[in-house]
């Protein structure tokens, strides 16, 4: 695992971006996400060989590393739950709001990990 920390809170250090490292980091802050990141990459792996491209293999550890990065800081996370409950908000005001919530979460995220 890397040791670049973004903040002092962060719950683990920001793994490197390898299929293994991406595994472990999962198994700590987000465990239960083990089998459906696991069927993302079978299925990844599968459509590399299929297209005869890695461009499946490497959207799949963007996607784990940017929600990995969720996971392991504690704010991010607090942003991202609460912006995910208010998306069906019935105000469409609340909803609009968490949407770009959301999409400021998941920027964030990816910013970070692209380095």
């Amino acid at each position: 695992m890397s040791t670049q920390a973004d903040h002092g809170h962060d719950l683990i250090p920001r793994p490197e971006l390898t299929p293994d490292a991406l595994r472990a980091a999962l198994a700590v802050v987000a465990p239960g996400q083990l089998d459906e990141m696991q069927a993302m990459k079978d299925d990844a792996f599968a459509k590399a060989v299929e297209w005869q491209s890695l461009s499946p293999v490497q959207s799949w550890v963007l996607i784990w590393a940017r929600n990995i990065e969720i996971a392991r800081r504690p704010e991010l996370s607090s942003r991202y739950a609460q912006a995910k409950n208010n998306l069906e908000h019935e105000d469409p005001v609340v909803a609009r709001e968490a949407l770009g919530e959301l999409n400021a979460v998941l920027d964030e995220a990816m910013k970070a990990v692209r380095g």
